[in-house]
């Protein structure tokens, strides 16, 4: 194994491997950027949903590689800014979950469809992503902490992406679709208390 590859495992590693202990930065103390910049990067959930959103989007190749990422991180600004307009959504949290599983199933098997079918997919579990950051935003200046967790989000997606379009050819696909998997089992996981 090359030692490309190995870092990049390395760092995926380090990435899925985030604690929540370290949850949320005191917008007061650290900024309303950082506050919103590490939201998405200390929620287990959040990180293996934007991974596989990654993973998915390289297996499925061509323009998808930067509209199903595009799409999520603008969804996700939508299911934003209808949170802090105090619209209400039922099952926040069970659909975020199944977020994780769904997505990361969609990239295990590595779900050929047409770009506009993923955007859409993405774009439905991207709104309820988004009304979390929204309802969890606290003392923060909404447009510094928005624009922290849409640069969080996409950085993530890029990890994916980059997991995705490391490793060539058909056993390459077996590497992004297996950390699709993974992703899934780590969705159930989660699920079931873990």
């Amino acid at each position: 194994m090359t030692r490309t590859r190995t870092a990049a495992i390395a760092a995926c590693a380090f990435i899925t491997s985030a604690s929540p202990a370290l949850a949320h930065l005191d917008p007061g103390e650290h900024g309303s950027f950082m506050a919103g910049f590490s939201h998405p990067l200390f929620g287990t959930d959040h990180i293996l949903a934007m991974v596989a959103v990654g993973l998915w989007a390289a297996l499925l190749g061509g323009r998808a590689l930067w509209l199903v990422p595009l799409a999520f991180v603008g969804t996700m600004l939508t299911g934003f800014l209808a949170a802090m307009a105090g619209a209400p959504l039922f099952f926040v949290e069970p659909v975020i979950l199944a977020s994780v599983v769904v997505i990361g199933l969609l990239a295990a098997v590595a779900l050929n469809v047409s770009t506009g079918a993923a955007m859409a997919m993405v774009g439905f579990f991207a709104f309820f992503h988004g009304h979390a950051h929204g309802g969890e935003i606290g003392e923060a200046g909404a447009y510094a902490y928005a624009a922290g967790f849409a640069i969080a989000t996409a950085l993530l997606h890029a990890a994916g992406l980059f997991v995705g379009s490391l490793f060539g050819g058909d056993n390459g696909r077996m590497v992004t679709r297996a950390a699709g998997a993974l992703t899934a089992l780590g969705g159930i996981w989660l699920a079931i208390g873990g």
